[in-house]
């Protein structure tokens, strides 16, 4: 089984990847959405949006858009990138992305609109793989649809996605107003992968993966799907793929202090300096939840004033707090 780790915005960056792979690391990276209009207008942060460091091998490239023309044009500067292939976000339902004409709307979309827009980006995938030797992958994330969507609607619309040329659909089985809480409808990954793998497509599954027990269950529900996405879990425990991989050893021991100054530096080298507050602010409100007292730790570490103090504070914090520094990777 595949395991893979999901795009998330301001962590999907080089800076996590290195994080990441320090612990043996996964199958695949989605990046973070990168927006089309501004890929192709050239945005002066677009180059940190493109950085495939450090497995350019294991990179996908995940687009948004609003509109066909823009959509065409960014993939024709991705997929002269390294990489394994080019994603299609048919998934965020944050208001403001949805609102924007991007992410799940193209599902609500009329489907003349939306078919056009897949073809005609997947032509661009196909006219590539035509001369040359590294083939790449063209793929879509999306969701169930709309709160009124029915299952004849919903896999109509990923035989349109297969029907232009999709070869792998990664589904996240909620609706578009259905939150993390929310339980997840795994039956609809088993049932996608069981109608795809007859047209050789794959499908990976998405949502409330968290750990070992919530891997297992997701598996029992859809053993069929070819990889399992995890996202926010990632984030909180970058060992992850680690503990879910029964071919690694375990018992690793992760001094917390240390990933945590290391991980800033990173970001440093690889973001640009407008960047650093907010990538570390949703990287340690994630990483605080490790710790007993993750409310103070969490308060501690977003609120600080700069890198300088944040590293003050981290080190302060496992002062107070000295049986917090060592973690121990659970043994499979």
């Amino acid at each position: 089984m595949k395991l893979i780790c999901g795009p998330m915005a301001t962590i999907s960056h080089p800076a996590f990847r290195i994080l990441l792979e320090k612990f043996g690391g996964c199958h695949e990276y989605f990046t973070e959405m990168i927006n089309a209009g501004t890929l192709i207008t050239g945005g002066q942060f677009e180059k940190f949006y493109i950085d495939p460091a450090p497995v350019p091998q294991k990179v996908v490239w995940q687009l948004t858009g609003k509109n066909c023309e823009h959509m065409v044009q960014a993939a024709k500067i991705l997929v002269e990138l390294p990489g394994i292939g080019i994603d299609l976000n048919m998934g965020c339902s944050a208001p403001d992305i949805y609102r924007f004409g991007s992410g799940i709307a193209w599902m609500i979309k009329p489907i003349e609109e939306t078919e056009e827009m897949v073809r005609e980006v997947g032509k661009v995938i196909t006219d590539y793989n035509a001369s040359h030797q590294n083939q790449l992958r063209y793929s879509v994330k999306l969701r169930l649809g709309d709160d009124d969507y029915t299952d004849e609607k919903f896999y109509g619309f990923c035989q349109m996605l297969v029907d232009n040329g999709v070869k792998l659909i990664t589904l996240h089985p909620r609706t578009k107003k259905e939150k993390l809480t929310r339980p997840t409808h795994y039956e609809y990954c088993e049932k996608l992968a069981q109608k795809m793998h007859p047209q050789g497509v794959q499908v990976y599954l998405n949502g409330n993966v968290k750990d070992k027990p919530s891997y297992d269950f997701a598996i029992s529900k859809a053993s069929s799907v070819d990889g399992i996405m995890i996202s926010r879990a990632a984030v909180q425990k970058p060992w992850i793929f680690k503990e879910l991989c029964d071919d690694r050893e375990g018992g690793v021991e992760v001094d917390m202090q240390q990933l945590a100054l290391d991980y800033i530096s990173d970001v440093e080298i690889y973001q640009p300096k407008e960047f650093w507050k907010t990538r570390l602010q949703r990287f340690f409100t994630y990483f605080a939840q490790n710790f007993k007292f993750s409310h103070y730790a969490q308060t501690q570490f977003i609120n600080a004033s700069d890198n300088d103090d944040l590293r003050k504070r981290i080190e302060e914090f496992f002062v107070k707090c000295p049986e917090e520094r060592f973690y121990k990777i659970i043994e499979n």
